[in-house]
């Protein structure tokens, strides 16, 4: 039988408010009049729903995560690329809470939650609740291809862009002993699949080091042979973006010697060759996935609750369909109560964040007999960096190119970042990366060695 999580002082990590200490031998809780909350996933949302929560000492509230850190998944691309150290995008959780009397963190993936008993499963134990709120976010959607999730390099987790990081620069380490063509070319070639915000930013950023960079530090490889491709089953690239940014996007792209190919669904990887739904192929050694992705699995959950892509149906008040007790923020929730939005928001750090902080307000409302505040998104813009002083910005009814869009892009991230250390070693490696377009990160950090290239 599962071990519930052992209880400290704080005396509700295990137990609801009303089941707290009762028949359990376990430390009866200081204030019985304390409500519950479980947070499952901190990112965005997740983070800023705690934070402003936990300013309310009448709440208990247990934040669970597989990861011990919150990161910032709109740069690892960066880290990937070799600008960012990890820890610029990542920061501990418990750290983060250290000076929240009413704040814990539970490490270890969610399992299975069990409504009726108000408690969720792990894989550290069982925990109580008498809110529940997901906010765990999406995974990489491969759309069914198996050889495609087994070979091509995600960009999802920290993990993820430091296995891409390792694996360009060993093949590039290979590429430099070859002396045949055709291997040194599918070495060097990297097709990057999606279109979107980051499928422009990761291959804009390794068009960029391979201009200048990777000149520097391999001689013995000529600029030639690298090429570049970003492929989309659509026919434009940044589709959520206006027409104007993706025209000006395209023509960057270009410029920077990428190779765009759209209306290329792909179709198959594998054995080193990239097949689309045209029949046409690319052989290379570097797949990297942006191509999509999926609500994660939540199991314990009825199947009338979930709508497309797997996302959690919510009302304006983001309760799931069905529920009182449980909620569902940000990219893994569908809400189609909002007028601006009826057909759900898109999956964007800016909506996770709000819902989060609506929640937040909402919560002691509900607690209080008062009525909540619906949620309406404040579209704040949408932005995708290119390459250095590369940029572009939709903003509400403006829209910038360039070295502007490249500024806001900046400072809108910088500050994004949830902690001051974060921001001053972001901001310290970025400014060396402008000013001297070039970055000492680029470090092999695996633990054992890829196999072979095909």
């Amino acid at each position: 039988m599962r071990d519930a999580v052992p209880a400290d002082a704080f005396g509700m990590v295990i137990n609801a408010s009303t089941r707290c200490g009762a028949n359990t031998g376990r430390q009866t809780c200081s204030n019985m009049d304390s409500k519950k909350v479980v947070i499952v996933g901190g990112g965005f949302g997740g983070i800023n729903l705690a934070q402003k929560l936990s300013r309310n000492k009448s709440f208990q509230i247990v934040l669970v995560d597989k990861n011990n850190y919150n990161f910032f998944p709109p740069l690892l691309y960066q880290v990937a690329t070799g600008f960012l150290e990890a820890s610029n995008v990542s920061y501990p959780f418990r750290k983060f809470f250290q000076d929240k009397n009413n704040l814990r963190f539970s490490l270890g993936a969610f399992e299975r939650v069990f409504p009726n008993e108000k408690k969720i499963a792990t894989e550290s134990g069982d925990i109580y609740y008498d809110y529940l709120i997901f906010a765990t976010g999406t995974e990489t959607n491969y759309f069914g291809m198996e050889n495609v999730r087994k070979n091509a390099v995600p960009m999802k987790t920290v993990q993820d862009a430091l296995a891409l990081r390792n694996h360009v620069l060993r093949l590039k380490e290979q590429a430099s002993k070859k002396t045949d063509a055709a291997t040194r070319r599918k070495l060097l070639s990297i097709v990057v699949a999606g279109a979107g915000p980051t499928g422009v930013e990761v291959s804009g950023m390794l068009a960029e080091m391979h201009k200048g960079i990777f000149k520097k530090d391999y001689p013995e490889l000529k600029r030639e042979e690298v090429q570049i491709y970003l492929v989309d089953a659509l026919p434009v690239v940044l589709n959520p973006m206006s027409k104007k940014s993706q025209e000006e996007t395209l023509a960057e792209l270009r410029g920077l010697g990428i190779e765009v190919l759209l209306d290329h669904a792909v179709k198959d990887y594998d054995n080193g060759i990239v097949t689309f739904a045209n029949g046409k192929t690319i052989e290379t050694e570097t797949l990297i996935w942006t191509s999509g992705v999926t609500a994660t699995a939540l199991p314990g959950l009825p199947e009338d609750v979930l709508g497309k892509g797997k996302r959690v149906l919510v009302d304006a008040y983001n309760r799931v369909k069905g529920f009182d007790d449980v909620f569902a923020i940000g990219d893994i929730c569908l809400m189609n109560a909002d007028e601006k939005f009826p057909n759900g928001h898109p999956q964007l750090a800016q909506v996770a964040i709000q819902q989060g902080r609506n929640l937040a307000h909402n919560l002691p409302l509900w607690r209080g007999g008062k009525s909540p505040k619906a949620f309406e998104y404040n579209d704040k813009g949408t932005m995708a960096i290119i390459g250095i002083n590369k940029a572009v910005a939709d903003l509400p009814g403006l829209h910038f190119k360039g070295f502007i869009a490249y500024f806001l892009w900046l400072v809108v991230h910088l500050f994004s970042l949830i902690r001051y250390r974060n921001q001053v070693k972001t901001f310290y490696n970025w400014m060396v990366a402008f000013f001297t377009r070039d970055q000492s990160l680029r470090f092999i950090m695996d633990s054992k060695p890829e196999k072979p290239a095909h």
